[in-house]
């Protein structure tokens, strides 16, 4: 499996100096080694989703729908010990890549499971889809979002998917049921303008000031009720964080306009339109001339059922008990494509098979040690051997 990772195709696939095509090619060449059905769907011009198919002898049933990105994230390439796109092991196991964590990991670990699974003779029921985005790192707005619309993810029929999730520095495996939805929001201020030697009234500087002091306040009590309460976890409260501030056009002379963008991220737990009702007051007591305007704003909340009486979250769990795979869980912090996915009503679990590992996604020096990436195959099969012969569902037939 390891020498997956070793060929020359764990390519830079990162934005925006990226080769996508490379990634396409190594990942259809494998499937066709595998056996599997091969399509490309072009979206958009320049991103294509790669659908990888392996037949069930049932296709009028749903079908499992493992989910992979080939995009990573830049790399800054003075602050790696090894070359980030090289995938180099050294004398722990440890394998040093882009990707190795998110989540080209991920994708080799759903091909080689499925290798092992087609070598031990194994058919299912239900088909088993593998479908490769381009464009997650950067939002998924020119890949899975695009995609669930199309005829072509409607015919894949998906009963159940599986998505990334993250590693977990502790023994136990961390699972994503739902996320919070992300809101990028960006206040302009407008003021009085003038000379940069008087005390002129009703600037956009003091406008700005009372809207970052009352975003900023939130955040502070949020933070705390993270730190207060050991039962919750990032994904359980709202993280907001000022990300650009712009205004000003010279030292001595005040502007007219100022602007502020803030990246939120809030749980399924929170009435999304009683929040906005906060924003709008915050920027309502910040004074006259105060707008906002939304960059990002998703409203849909769906989770996916973790009750032991839906057939496919047992047949997740049951894998998990019988390999005492400790599971904790969570709603993810962030954002992937599993939101689009539970957006149209299919539900989706966000789960990386890497517990003891340093969550390093996005950073220097990301890596996998060579023994958890074999465990997750392991894993892997099992799950998809569970998935895949869950019984006919009383919709089904």
């Amino acid at each position: 499996a390891v020498r997956f990772c070793n060929e020359r195709p764990w390519c830079n696939s990162g934005h925006p100096h990226s080769s996508p095509d490379a990634a396409v090619q190594f990942l259809e060449r494998v499937g066709t080694d595998l056996g599997l059905a091969c399509q490309k769907v072009e979206v958009c011009q320049g991103r294509v989703v790669l659908i990888l198919t392996w037949q069930g002898t049932n296709p009028r049933l749903r079908s499992i729908l493992l989910n992979s990105h080939t995009d990573v994230v830049p790399v800054f390439e003075e602050h790696w010990t090894y070359p980030p796109f090289e995938a180099v092991k050294d004398s722990q196991g440890n394998i040093y890549a882009r990707g190795a964590q998110d989540m080209k990991c991920v994708s080799i670990q759903y091909l080689e499971a499925i290798r092992r699974l087609k070598a031990e003779g194994k058919s299912f029921a239900r088909p088993i889809h593998l479908t490769f985005v381009p464009d997650e790192e950067v939002g998924g707005h020119k890949g899975m979002e695009m995609f669930v619309q199309r005829p072509e993810f409607k015919a894949l029929n998906v009963g159940f998917a599986m998505d990334e999730g993250l590693a977990s520095p502790s023994d136990t495996f961390s699972v994503f049921y739902g996320e919070r939805s992300p809101w990028w929001i960006k206040v302009k201020c407008m003021g009085s303008p003038g000379h940069g030697s008087r005390f002129i009234s009703n600037t956009a500087a003091e406008k700005m000031h009372k809207v970052i002091n009352s975003f900023l306040a939130f955040r502070e009590s949020e933070k705390q009720r993270l730190k207060s309460d050991s039962s919750l976890t990032l994904g359980d409260v709202t993280s907001l964080n000022m990300t650009m501030l712009e205004g000003g056009v010279s030292f001595n002379v005040v502007p007219s306009e100022m602007a502020a963008s803030f990246d939120i991220r809030i749980p399924p737990t929170v009435d999304l339109k009683a929040f906005e009702e906060k924003v709008a007051t915050w920027c309502r007591s910040a004074g006259d001339g105060v707008t906002y305007e939304f960059h990002q704003k998703c409203m849909d909340q769906h989770i996916t059922s973790t009750e032991e009486s839906d057939p496919w979250w047992k047949a997740f769990s049951g894998v998990c008990r019988d390999m005492k795979l400790q599971l904790k869980l969570e709603i993810f912090p962030a954002a992937t494509d599993s939101r689009y996915i539970r957006a149209v009503r299919h539900p989706a679990i966000g789960f990386s098979p890497m517990n003891r590992t340093p969550v390093l996604l996005h950073d220097h020096n990301e890596f996998l040690n060579e023994q958890v990436f074999l465990r997750g195959i392991e894993i892997y099969a099992r799950l998809l051997t569970a998935l895949a012969s869950v019984l006919p569902l009383p919709d089904e037939g």
